[in-house]
């Protein structure tokens, strides 16, 4: 079976209402890209319908569901899926992140000379259309703040449901990390580069769905014990000296898959 050129990775949890428009937007896209391509859609033990939802494109190749056990937390769901696939490249996409799709061939162009293309809607050149509530933007960027101190992770938008990732980058950082759950990408973010792989952050159109399922003051404290111990877990990773990665080359697979475009 060929390599994939792309493996799409979205973690679902609760999505019955709009995880089939997200994967009609996804397929439309790659199949106009043309070339091998797979979606692994990871249910985290859903309540609703996701599942069933997500089935209905299943074909056993392009489109897979990865079903857990039990919920297991988003950073779980993301480091099962980036391990399980098969892709030269393996892009995060959360569930919502059909309004984005505009902005991948510009990452599919940083992607040729960086390990890790972080869609940010904090960069330049970000395009938002509905924006979250002065308070939770608020609440929001603090808290970003915070982990990027904790982990000394320069990334502005740690928390963007949008990233690219070199199949390699992706296997060595998320096979380290430990977070299960949704601040898992300030770990796995700090993780790759502390292993010496170059990332770069760039503007994204991006559109905030309604609600948040966070309660910050509930979950502050773990979430910083979880932060402390994610930096020690970086920084002794960092050090051993497997923790190289070899020179990275332009991959001659992004590059087919561009000039198949239209």
């Amino acid at each position: 079976m060929p390599t994939p050129w792309m493996s799409v990775v979205v973690p679902a949890y609760n999505e019955e209402a709009g995880i089939a428009a997200s994967l009609e937007s996804l397929l439309g896209w790659l199949e106009q890209r043309g070339g091998d391509f797979e979606i692994l859609v990871v249910d985290n033990a859903s309540e609703d319908r996701t599942a069933a939802r997500v089935e209905a494109f299943c074909n056993g190749r392009s489109v897979r569901l990865v079903r857990n056990e039990r919920n297991r937390g988003k950073g779980y769901s993301m480091r099962r899926g980036m391990l399980e696939a098969r892709g030269a490249l393996r892009l995060h996409c959360d569930a919502d992140c059909a309004s984005s799709l505009p902005s991948l061939d510009k990452m599919l162009e940083l992607v040729q000379d960086h390990d890790v293309v972080v869609g940010s809607r904090l960069a330049d050149g970000a395009q938002l259309g509905r924006r979250q509530p002065l308070r939770r933007r608020v609440v929001g960027r603090s808290f970003q703040q915070l982990c990027r101190i904790v982990l000394g992770e320069p990334t502005r938008d740690l928390y963007c449901g949008f990233k690219l990732w070199r199949a390699p980058a992706a296997v060595d950082a998320y096979s380290r990390t430990r977070i299960e759950g949704w601040t898992f990408d300030a770990e796995v973010l700090a993780m790759a580069r502390a292993l010496g792989y170059r990332l770069c952050e760039t503007g994204i159109v991006w559109t905030d769905r309604d609600g948040s399922r966070v309660q910050m003051s509930r979950i502050l404290v773990p979430v910083v014990r979880e932060l402390y111990a994610a930096r020690r877990r970086v920084r002794s990773e960092a050090a051993r000296p497997q923790a190289v990665p070899p020179a990275a080359e332009p991959d001659p697979i992004v590059g087919g898959a561009a000039e198949s475009g239209p």
